[in-house]
């Protein structure tokens, strides 16, 4: 679980960046070299949705809009994570009607409503799971730098906007090793809206010769429908809770104001009896995203359930087409193994 990203991460000529770079070679060598074992052969085709940085990027809706298409082709995919945020170790299989985010994660809940989700921190046990429960392809939500489970097609998401910050590695940014290592290693990278800074890393990547897909977040119609002519009070606590606020200006809606917790923050009742102060007092509408919704499932809540409006979003791919080729190719490495 990390906080809010320092303010120099996305600055490359902060001095902060360049005095902390000495120990991000020392830890980015480190990542490459845990990166480069060999790991467990799965029976089934794995599928792995990172970023190269830490925060949030989109991995998530790209993974949902994975298991959606392999779906679609008659498929049984099992989504595999570690569960940030939740106590269990697992493996275990998600149950929504007895598990919540404080056992599982917010993010396996949000899967699980696609797909059949394990969440293990050992990912070899999880994908064991998922194969002996039946699936036919493992969605791995994160764990690119986890070296594991072998897989047979990745997937980086690069947020167009943020890019990967100062490209400086942790803790001088918000790299997890070296950038063009890690592209390398990938087999393709999905651009998330636009920018000048996600362009660029789709132009080392092209260089690679990496497939470049782009794609975009789309919001619930019916959701901004509702939200239309109202002022907002957006709260987040994901990796960039500004995205919500973005999203939500992007289709026209009015955020007056945008509170930012930490990613994977456990509400208190007290957090979210401060918005609803704050709301009132200012004539403001409370709106979270999926994920935050899925940590305010407790008793302590159930009275501010209905004052709170979650904006559910989809990741849209311009190129299915591509998409479908590396669901393909996964299947045939798998298969060639």
């Amino acid at each position: 679980m990390i906080g809010q990203a320092p303010a120099f991460w996305s600055r490359p000529g902060s001095w902060r960046g360049a005095l902390l770079s000495p120990i991000g070679h020392v830890i980015g060598a480190i990542t490459l070299r845990q990166m480069a074992r060999p790991g467990a052969v799965i029976a089934v085709p794995v599928l792995c949705v990172g970023n190269p940085t830490v925060g949030g990027a989109g991995k998530t809706p790209t993974t949902l809009m994975v298991l959606s298409h392999l779906k679609a082709r008659g498929a049984r995919p099992f989504a595999l994570l570690r569960g940030h945020g939740g106590r269990l170790a697992g493996p275990v299989r998600v149950d929504p009607t007895r598990h919540d985010a404080a056992a599982v994660g917010d993010e396996s809940l949000l899967l699980a409503a696609e797909a059949p989700t394990i969440v293990s921190r050992d990912r070899v046990a999880g994908a064991r799971l998922a194969v002996a429960e039946g699936a036919t392809h493992i969605v791995m939500d994160d764990g690119f730098q986890n070296p594991s489970l072998t897989k047979d097609v990745t997937l980086l998401v690069i947020d167009g906007a943020a890019g990967v910050g100062n490209g400086r590695v942790l803790p001088a940014g918000p790299l997890r090793a070296p950038l063009a290592p890690q592209i390398a290693l990938a087999d393709a990278v999905l651009l998330v809206g636009e920018g000048a800074a996600g362009a660029a890393v789709g132009t080392m990547a092209r260089q690679a010769g990496k497939v470049v897909l782009e794609a975009s977040i789309v919001p619930d119609a019916t959701t901004i429908a509702a939200l239309r002519g109202q002022r907002v009070l957006a709260f987040a606590g994901i990796g960039r809770p500004e995205k919500l606020a973005m999203t939500l200006a992007e289709a026209g809606i009015e955020v007056a104001r945008l509170r930012a917790f930490p990613d994977h923050h456990p509400y208190s009742a007290g957090d979210i009896a401060g918005l609803m102060d704050e709301a009132d007092d200012a004539g403001l509408t409370l709106v979270t995203t999926s994920k935050d919704l899925a940590r305010l499932n407790g008793a302590a809540f159930s009275t501010f359930a209905s004052r709170i409006t979650a904006l559910p979003v989809r990741m849209e791919v311009s190129d299915a087409a591509a998409l479908d080729d590396l669901l393909a190719r996964a299947s045939m490495r798998s298969a060639s193994r």
